[in-house]
């Protein structure tokens, strides 16, 4: 895969005057940008449409945790947008899951990826929600159930990436935030790793965020996290 179709940039960002100003700053060397519930609140579902109206793909991160009911609707409205990737939480089960699978299915370019653990949780938060397991468990048991209600991917923190390759197949999508460039703080992840490790390790997406969106240039900052991906 061409490392530029591999990076994600996260468009966390409080307005859509500035994630209009870095999508342009980047040009066409970014395909992909995240859309998440920060610029989402702000911005509307027309920050989607301008970035689908300049060819770029959209990873609408929503983690959708409803009835699924209203998660099969929030996909569909997606589909209609022309999102290429959102995500559901593997934490409502089966049931969620599986409906957002199957609105999908109206949409054959737009893949569905369930969220396993929070890249900011630890095995103690974990704990205090009750599940007794590993973040490391937590994550392979939810992408598990993920793949048997046919979500094309999920979403996991870098450390995971190698062993959920290994149990998923060379198809499944395996997209990972959380990721830095040596040197620099994983701000509020709790299990990081850099681009060049998690995509040796196997992922076929990494999710960059602060390592673009804050540097003083953002074009180069985004040409050295694509330059890292090549061995």
């Amino acid at each position: 895969m061409d490392p530029t179709s591999q990076i994600i940039v996260a468009l966390d960002c409080d307005d859509r005057a500035t994630a209009d100003a870095l999508v342009e700053q980047l040009g066409d060397a970014c395909r992909a940008y995240k859309v998440g519930l920060q610029l989402l609140t702000a911005a509307g579902p027309d920050a989607v449409k301008a970035l689908v109206a300049q060819g770029k793909e959209v990873f609408l991160d929503l983690k959708l945790f409803e009835i699924p009911h209203s998660v099969a609707a929030a996909v569909r409205a997606a589909g209609a947008l022309g999102v290429s990737m959102i995500t559901v939480h593997g934490m409502g089960g089966s049931g969620i899951m599986s409906a957002a699978v199957e609105a999908a299915r109206d949409f054959p370019g737009m893949r569905v990826l369930a969220l396993t653990v929070v890249t900011s949780m630890t095995d103690a938060d974990l704990a205090d929600i009750g599940v007794g397991d590993a973040a490391g468990e937590q994550v392979h048991r939810l992408a598990r159930l993920a793949q048997k209600a046919g979500c094309h991917g999920v979403i996991a923190s870098p450390q995971d990436v190698a062993t959920l390759r290994s149990n998923l197949g060379p198809d499944a999508l395996i997209v990972t935030p959380g990721v830095t460039l040596p040197g620099e703080s994983p701000a509020g992840h709790a299990r990081p790793g850099t681009p060049h490790a998690a995509i040796a390790a196997g992922a076929s997406h990494v999710v960059v965020g602060r390592t673009v969106t804050r540097a003083a240039n953002p074009a180069t900052a985004f040409h050295t996290v694509r330059t890292s991906l090549t061995p």
